[in-house]
């Protein structure tokens, strides 16, 4: 195979060059690479900022957008955040790095049931997507039930997500993830979860047949970024590291203690993720206990729940009750009375909150 050298440019249209120069080398600080012909110049190429420009007088395409991000927005040309060239391509500047922003949650009363035939949508690395959560109360959270039909190796590239919070249960079958600082291969088998910190690194590797994980993350709308430069798995172990004082957790489904429940006719298993995120969240597994359910309401922000087996009757204050199967999920808003009703013997939920600890009373209806 010959090797070759290759650069790639990009052409925006000018009317007159010598207008452009000052801008581009001056305020945007660009090094002038090119410029030809010398007596009328038509052509000046600029690069600078990983970018390369050829600025073309007459050219056919529009002006176009350039958008510069950088740790300095405000000392940046002047601080100033939106430009015009004179050739009239929009220069925004922003930030390299933008802070996390939560949402403040807009709370409402959820209900998602796999029967309604929500669509399933192909996302990153091939995998289907079934949103549970259609409004995201308001962007303050994303829960997303996640499918692989056919099983083998996933098409994954190492890579970090930036969020606040972000859960990995599985549901069905089993999946083989990659972890930065975390040893080799981990196999998340039905039952057990991680939890991902914040910008962790790591590749998803395989999957099973018929592979299906529900995914909470926080907020919503977050960034994934590729990291081309680590390799996986890391020549080091660091397993009590903290990403923004959070640790990675795998927790396992099999020899977990069951206890009881914070409502009345339930047990539940703790997955130890409240303590290891600092009450930034807590999953329970919940399954039918002794006892008679009741009616209560919570104080927790987010309340979400994912039926993973049986049969239950959500009766929800001032609501028309539903019933409900593996396979559908809801939210609950804080204040609001419900109980859950008519359980069958196998009954089986996930239970997600932020925070982690929460006040919940029961009541009478």
């Amino acid at each position: 195979m010959l090797d070759l050298e290759i650069q790639a440019e990009v052409r925006l249209s000018t009317k007159e060059l010598r207008d452009d120069i000052p801008f581009y080398t001056k305020t945007l600080k660009m090094r002038m690479d090119m410029i030809y012909p010398a007596d009328d110049p038509t052509v000046a190429v600029f690069s600078g900022h990983g970018l390369r420009l050829r600025i073309e007088k007459n050219a056919p395409e529009g002006p176009g957008c350039i958008r510069i991000l950088t740790d300095n927005p405000g000392v940046f040309a002047g601080g100033v955040r939106q430009l015009t060239a004179p050739n009239g391509t929009k220069v925004e500047i922003d930030e390299l790095n933008p802070p996390l922003v939560l949402p403040k949650v807009q709370h409402s009363f959820v209900v998602r049931r796999l029967a309604d035939q929500a669509p399933w949508v192909i996302g990153r690395a091939g995998m289907h997507y079934r949103d549970l959560v259609p409004d995201r109360l308001g962007g303050a959270m994303i829960a997303s039930h996640i499918r692989i039909p056919d099983g083998g190796p996933v098409p994954d590239m190492v890579h970090y997500h930036k969020v606040g919070f972000q859960l990995i249960f599985c549901v069905n079958g089993w999946v083989d993830v990659l972890y930065e600082d975390q040893g080799g291969l981990r196999r998340l088998n039905a039952g057990d979860c991680f939890i991902q910190p914040p910008e962790i690194r790591h590749r998803v590797c395989a999957a099973s047949d018929d592979l299906q994980v529900i995914e909470i993350g926080v907020p919503a709308d977050h960034v994934t970024e590729i990291d081309h430069e680590m390799a996986l798995p890391t020549s080091h172990d660091r397993p009590d590291r903290e990403w923004d004082g959070q640790r990675f957790v795998h927790n396992l489904a099999e020899g977990a203690a069951w206890r009881d429940f914070r409502l009345s006719g339930f047990i539940c298993r703790d997955t130890t993720i409240a303590e290891n995120t600092k009450d930034v969240a807590g999953v329970q597994v919940v399954r039918r206990g002794a006892g008679e359910p009741q009616w209560a309401h919570h104080d927790a922000d987010i309340h979400f729940t994912f039926v993973m087996k049986g049969s239950m009757v959500l009766q929800g204050e001032g609501r028309d009750p539903f019933a409900l199967v593996a396979g559908d999920a809801f939210v609950i808003p804080p204040g609001m009375k419900t109980r859950y009703a008519e359980l069958s013997a196998d009954i089986e939920f996930l239970e997600v909150t932020l925070p982690g600890a929460f006040e919940t009373k029961e009541t009478d209806q």
